[in-house]
């Protein structure tokens, strides 16, 4: 039985993730329906937010996240999942596990973090309002293997992100 492809978006918090996500699920899902999208931020709300912000906690928080991923995909349904997952062994997991996994690192420099900053934590760990923000006072295991690593500093459009990120992953085996 032929299993989903799991799109895995990882990048910092303001990298674009769920935007980019959102779009490639709209394209996708004009031609394939059984294709859906889980962002970080709504599965968490989902849950009930019953996973914290320790460390440990967010590293639970991401194995599951790769686990649902596993389980929708093996049921043959394309999944675009939109995460900080910060954990090389997170990824490392998905890579041994998940059969179609494609894995896309949002890169984005730090002013345009900065300037984006669409939930205030880059201007609140500045003003000494939060703290724990990842890649920031949080350590970032940047990907190592990504499948792509896309650059978006605000040079190209959102529907350039999808047709860069569609055109890679069927070369890249479907």
């Amino acid at each position: 039985m032929m299993e989903g492809k799991v799109y895995w978006i990882t990048g910092l918090s303001g990298a674009g993730k769920t935007t980019i996500g959102k779009a490639l699920y709209a394209r996708m899902k004009e031609d394939y329906p059984a294709v859906v999208l889980l962002d970080g931020d709504a599965m968490r709300e989902a849950v009930g937010d019953v996973f914290g912000y320790t460390p440990n906690d967010r590293f639970k928080c991401a194995m599951y996240y790769s686990r649902l991923c596993k389980m929708i995909a093996e049921q043959t349904i394309t999944v675009i999942c939109c995460t900080v997952s910060m954990f090389d062994d997170v990824r490392e997991w998905n890579r041994k596990n998940i059969s179609d996994y494609f894995e896309v690192y949002i890169k984005v420099n730090q002013d345009t973090l900065y300037k984006r900053d669409q939930k205030g934590l880059y201007s609140g760990l500045m003003n000494g309002t939060s703290s724990k923000v990842t890649g920031m006072d949080i350590p970032f295991e940047e990907p190592k293997n990504p499948d792509m690593v896309l650059e978006n500093n605000g040079d190209l459009s959102v529907g350039d992100c999808v047709n860069i990120i569609l055109k890679q992953s069927a070369i890249r085996g479907g």
